[in-house]
């Protein structure tokens, strides 16, 4: 039976997603990640979103204060390789998933929502 496109991630789609993020994290919080644009930034995986088929991971990701996320997603791009590695040698999968990266927009959105409840709309 075929998956409707709109589905909901299954509980596989969601575990998977959530080791990587756990892979992902630890490598940015000890520092394993040695990229200029990425030195000394702390960098939040926010979420990892899985493919159906396990194969492509895109993770949402913002640099704290939400500085230079332009330079940070670069430097990203450029780690993938090394950091698509790690999470193979650290997760048991059959297929090690692609990584692709993307701001994450969600701590804009809530601010926006918030300054709205407090009246202080700033745009």
């Amino acid at each position: 039976m075929a998956k409707k496109r709109n589905a909901p991630p299954g509980q596989r789609q969601l575990r998977v997603g959530e080791e990587v993020r756990h892979v992902l994290s630890e490598l940015f919080t000890r520092g394993e990640v040695h990229d200029k644009s990425l030195s000394g930034r702390a960098i939040t995986i926010s979420e990892v979103r899985m493919s159906p088929d396990l194969r492509h991971a895109t993770c949402f990701v913002m640099p704290l204060g939400g500085e230079d996320i332009d330079e940070v997603l670069v430097g990203l791009k450029r780690a993938a390789p090394f950091l698509r590695g790690e999470v193979g040698r650290r997760i048991r999968l059959r297929l090690v998933p692609e990584l692709s990266f993307k701001p994450d927009m969600g701590f804009d959105h809530a601010q926006r929502i918030d300054s709205l409840l407090k009246g202080t709309d700033d745009v």
